[in-house]
């Protein structure tokens, strides 16, 4: 009777060890205090529509965001920066690339143009000590969201007289790398790489958390960071009758002084149609 008592437990052992060995692997523990709402479940609310009898004013603006500034941080995290989000749509033919001497979206970049942008080639030259032959050898680098140092972003300020308010529209974004030169490693310029329709880029933008410096708790995504205007930024560009930038006709402070001056008019304008 002893011996049949044993022998059931032993079947029962070997019967719960196989169940389980069957059962797949259990999901990793949790990385953190609670669950989280995946971002992926998110969508960017649509903008409000804008009737053209109702534009009373409207300029265009062309404005850099600097990466290197403190409040600009967010943008080169290095977990997941933003150019690597945006190359990875482009690569991905989710987003469309165009010319970056077109911000009009008149010329599309080929898969082809789009792969050269994304790739550096070094070349090595070695020398046979025996023979005395030179030999050239030609490497390509793969791209490094890192070389990313800068945004340009082309948008419309317009007062909308049926709710009298200002409006900014983000029209186009443009991702903006460092030139190296290769003989003293020094950066020596920066190179646009392509424009993006930005409209195009909201819902994927909606997807993706950005990091908050302020508070781990509220939990951003890129599109909030665009369109609550969470960055730093400064003006290279209005729209003008000669089509030129700021740095056609000034340098050093006066740019900076130029800058700060189309700012501001678009606050005093807004600010002077009210009566207090």
């Amino acid at each position: 009777m002893q011996f049949q008592r044993i022998l059931v437990l032993f079947v029962l052992l070997i019967g719960s060890v196989a169940t389980a060995m069957a059962q797949p692997l259990a999901d990793p523990p949790r990385d953190g205090a609670y669950d989280e709402i995946t971002f992926e479940e998110r969508r960017a609310i649509p903008y409000d529509n804008l009737r053209e009898a109702d534009i009373f004013w409207e300029k265009r603006m062309w404005r850099v965001i600097d990466f290197k500034e403190k409040m600009n941080l967010p943008f080169a995290y290095p977990k997941l920066p933003l150019a690597q989000i945006l190359i990875e749509l482009v690569r991905s033919g989710e987003v469309t690339a165009f010319n970056p001497l077109d911000d009009e979206f008149a010329t599309p970049y080929t898969a082809e143009q789009v792969q050269n942008k994304l790739f550096s080639i070094d070349t090595i030259v070695t020398y046979d000590v025996d023979t005395y032959e030179e030999t050239a050898l030609v490497v390509e680098n793969e791209f490094d969201p890192v070389w990313v140092s800068k945004l340009w972003m082309k948008e419309d300020w317009i007062f909308d007289e049926e709710t009298s308010t200002m409006v900014c529209r983000i029209i186009a974004v443009a991702p903006v790398r460092e030139l190296v030169d290769e003989a003293s490693g020094l950066v020596i310029g920066d190179e646009v790489m392509f424009w993006l329709h930005y409209p195009s880029l909201r819902d994927y933008l909606t997807t993706k958390p950005v990091f908050n410096n302020f508070n781990d708790a509220v939990r951003l995504s890129w599109e909030d960071m665009f369109e609550m205007r969470l960055f730093s930024s400064y003006i290279i560009k209005e729209s003008n009758v000669y089509d030129r930038t700021i740095e056609n006709y000034a340098t050093g402070i006066d740019a900076v002084l130029e800058s700060e001056r189309m700012k501001e008019k678009i606050f005093s304008f807004e600010h002077e149609l009210w009566e207090f």
